[in-house]
């Protein structure tokens, strides 16, 4: 039995913001791992090609490359890319599910700036590329127009009538100190959500950027159990 795992980014980001779980699911499982860049969200690109049908289309196609080549798939989204992952769910036979900083309300990405001083202090020694997440995210944030926050908001209201239809058994995790997606969000999409199975993973220090936190190690091996219990 083949596994493979989708793992869908956040607003304005990319792979870089989920690279620690990446790196932790490849490390200890021989699951085949994909984090597709979301259009628009090209470095040097900006946000003006983006839009909520373009970010899901382009999810959803990864996801049914990724069927054709494995016997069973996970979702695994981060902040936007958690509400792209539950509307796949609703479309798909997807085994389990992972909602990380699951932005289930509309947020500004500007605010994001704050919270990157998390990734600059955690990452870049051995395991992460050198750049910094600082002047990246500048670039994007400078970048993205009002346009593209609206377009965010569409797959907010999109998503929200459909969270108590999501039955696959899903793992939410959520830092405490998030000040983009504040805790409540989460305690209210856990009791939405429509799932029999579902979990609740509080980082006590986590911010937005939860694959950066101090504790993702511990919440990691969390996650890779409700992974792979049967």
């Amino acid at each position: 039995m083949t596994t493979g795992v989708l793992i869908v980014h956040g607003f304005t980001g990319g792979p870089f913001e989920v690279a620690p779980l990446r790196l932790f699911l490849r490390e200890n499982t021989n699951w085949k791992v994909v984090v597709p860049v979301l259009p628009g969200h090209e470095l040097g690109r900006g946000m003006q090609k983006g839009s909520a049908k373009s970010w899901m289309m382009a999810a959803e196609l990864e996801l049914q490359r990724l069927r054709k080549e494995v016997d069973e798939v996970i979702v695994i989204g981060f902040s936007m890319g958690g509400l792209i992952a539950m509307y796949l769910s609703l479309r798909y036979p997807i085994k389990k599910l992972v909602l990380l900083s699951a932005a289930a309300k509309y947020i500004s990405p500007r605010i994001l700036l704050e919270d990157v001083g998390v990734m600059i202090k955690s990452s870049m020694r051995k395991n992460y590329p050198p750049d910094s997440f600082y002047h990246l995210y500048s670039y994007k944030l400078a970048n993205t127009p009002v346009r593209a926050a609206v377009e965010f908001l569409r797959i907010v209201r999109m998503v929200r009538p459909y969270h108590r239809k999501v039955t696959t058994p899903v793992c939410i995790v959520q830092g405490k100190q998030d000040g983009i997606v504040p805790a409540v969000t989460a305690d209210t999409l856990y009791e939405q959500i429509g799932s029999q199975e579902k979990h609740l993973i509080y980082s006590e220090h986590g911010k937005h950027h939860i694959c950066y936190s101090d504790d993702r190690h511990v919440w990691f091996s969390e996650v890779l159990q409700f992974l792979t219990e049967d």
